[in-house]
């Protein structure tokens, strides 16, 4: 028997991250404005590199807002299990959005690398490559205590897109000092620090995504045995599996009753196995029960080998 997850809960939690989103959004727009705006003025290659990667930042939010939007679509008979795997794919798209910046950073600062080509480093360069990284890091912060508390994926990665900012920007006044002391050729160089920041978030991101489009295990079995064998009347359970987002888990296993426990009877022990799980796992979207009488007293896996 299935058990779907109350709708209003998941209406609030998606209004909470679109908005979380969308203030990221303005920040990141800014922030490459100013970037760009500045390293075309300084002729500073590691900062137009910085500026398309928190442009990317800016895009990536675009890409989430609709990620976020098509998850939430109820199910339906086409989508069964809902739309949440959408949401996985727009934290993929993000990562995708992270190589093309790669690509076009590599390609800038391998040219730069054979030229002579002067970097201003002037005060105003330094006091906005400083903002910019304050900035960053309360918002890094700020989505990412945002991501953990609503349980959404695609916060938690596009917060760490916004960490990865905060460490070029960092590459980029390094940079910066160098132009000042007369070593120019750090500034091509700091947009390859970049670019193997940009590679961890690469990395980071598709290993969350894959745990996720692999159904990986999202909720430990034991923990999930713990709660179930709380309700009396359940002598055990097997066959434990979950699946799903962080946010939205979909479990489904096997109980063992009497064999001669009224179907009514277990049918009201099987919700009261959802509401521990539910009570425990506020997560889990949905629940497959299936009853069924014990092992035999032959089988290792009879509830009273397990007592001796």
């Amino acid at each position: 028997m299935s058990h779907a997850p109350a709708p209003n809960a998941a209406a609030g939690r998606h209004d909470e991250v679109v908005r979380v989103l969308r203030r990221v959004l303005v920040f990141n727009l800014l922030v490459s404005s100013a970037k760009l705006a500045l390293g075309y003025v300084t002729g500073a290659v590691s900062v137009i590199s910085d500026g398309f990667h928190s442009l990317s930042d800016g895009l990536s939010n675009v890409v989430a807002l609709v990620g976020v939007h098509i998850g939430r679509k109820p199910p339906d008979a086409e989508h069964p299990y809902g739309h949440h795997k959408y949401e996985t794919m727009a934290a993929a798209a993000i990562a995708v959005l992270l190589l093309l910046a790669m690509i076009e950073i590599g390609e800038t600062a391998w040219n730069r690398l054979g030229s002579a080509s002067t970097v201003e480093a002037t005060p105003l360069a330094f006091g906005v490559m400083i903002a910019t990284i304050a900035g960053n890091v309360a918002v890094t912060l700020y989505e990412r205590r945002a991501g953990r508390r609503l349980g959404s994926q695609v916060l938690l990665a596009d917060a760490l897109h916004t960490q990865s900012d905060v460490l070029t920007s960092l590459a980029v006044i390094i940079a910066l000092v160098g132009a000042r002391l007369g070593y120019p050729l750090l500034d091509p160089i700091a947009a390859f620090v970049i670019i193997g920041f940009i590679g961890h978030a690469v990395w980071e991101i598709v290993r969350s995504t894959s745990n996720v489009l692999g159904d990986r295990v999202q909720i430990a079995e034991e923990d999930i045995r713990d709660a179930v064998m709380s309700v009396p009347h359940v002598m055990g359970c097997h066959e434990i599996r979950t699946r799903g987002t962080a946010d939205h888990v979909f479990v489904d296993l096997h109980i063992w009753m009497e064999a001669g426990t009224r179907l009514d009877a277990a049918h009201e022990i099987s919700h009261e196995v959802k509401d521990r799980l539910m009570a425990r796992f506020p997560q889990i979207g949905d629940a497959i029960i299936h009853i069924e009488p014990p092992p035999r007293l032959d089988d290792p896996r009879h509830p009273r080998h397990s007592r001796n």
